[in-house]
């Protein structure tokens, strides 16, 4: 396995393949979680590779090499600006593969742990390219997340940097990204959920009662897998479960 360190259009990534691989081989887009950074999901990577996917690990905007030592607090406020700018640099990330001649086959996949399950979900309401996904411990409504969020600071009687309007016009926003909202675009497509019944980050119930509702046309395609004594780490289980399924679905 061979994992090399890349800057693409300014993105700091490492770029994870063996020698065995040319341009016909599937990719994975795999996006790391809050505080997090790409080399901590090296073993999501050694999974795809042994199955035969080139794996592409960013940094996302204000993580890793691109940190500004931000305390927790502060990148608490940018949540949202990150996960944005993430998903539009996916698509960046996407017309470089193509650009370098890696995507002939178009099997292209994402995944992503936490917020980069939320990146992922996101980019399933707006990119018709991806081809298969995995979501751990993600969420499929942008806007039901952060009306969580706004509630939890409420409790927390922590001042919101914006007024009730602007809130009302972020979540509108903020709608465009809503998975559950955009079926046209992963319709048919297969998707791999995992979520710990214990989560208190993320809430698990959201994107369960998404899957509940679906109908059985839609289940052919998704998996949701949930374990009732985990919390916000994906279990081992969790990591070989994903990782075979999406590497099988872009085979």
């Amino acid at each position: 396995m061979i994992v090399q360190r890349e800057v693409w259009n300014d993105i700091p990534l490492l770029h994870v393949y063996n020698e065995q691989m040319n341009e016909q081989s599937p990719v994975v887009i795999f996006l790391h979680g809050f505080l997090s950074a790409k080399e901590h999901n090296l073993h999501y990577a050694y999974q795809l590779v042994q199955r035969g996917v080139r794996v592409i690990l960013p940094d996302t905007y204000l993580h890793g090499e691109r940190s500004n030592e931000a305390s927790e607090d502060k990148m608490n406020l940018h949540f949202w600006e990150i996960v944005l700018t993430s998903v539009k640099e996916v698509h960046t990330i996407y017309a470089q593969l193509k650009a370098k001649n890696y995507l002939a086959s178009e099997k292209v996949g994402l995944a992503g742990t936490s917020m980069g399950g939320i990146v992922t979900s996101g980019c399933l309401a707006v990119y018709p390219w991806v081809q298969a996904a995995g979501i751990c411990m993600g969420t499929t409504s942008y806007t039901k997340l952060v009306m969580h969020q706004v509630e939890e600071m409420k409790q927390r009687e922590i001042d919101l940097p914006m007024s009730a309007e602007e809130q009302a016009g972020f979540i509108t926003m903020l709608s465009k990204f809503n998975l559950e909202d955009h079926e046209q675009n992963w319709q048919g497509k297969p998707i791999i959920f995992w979520h710990g019944m214990r989560d208190t980050v993320v809430p698990y119930q959201m994107s369960r009662d998404f899957y509940d509702s679906l109908d059985d046309t839609h289940l052919e395609a998704i998996t949701y897998l949930s374990e009732e004594k985990a919390g916000h780490a994906v279990s081992r289980n969790g990591v070989l479960q994903v990782t075979q399924f999406v590497a099988q679905h872009l085979a």
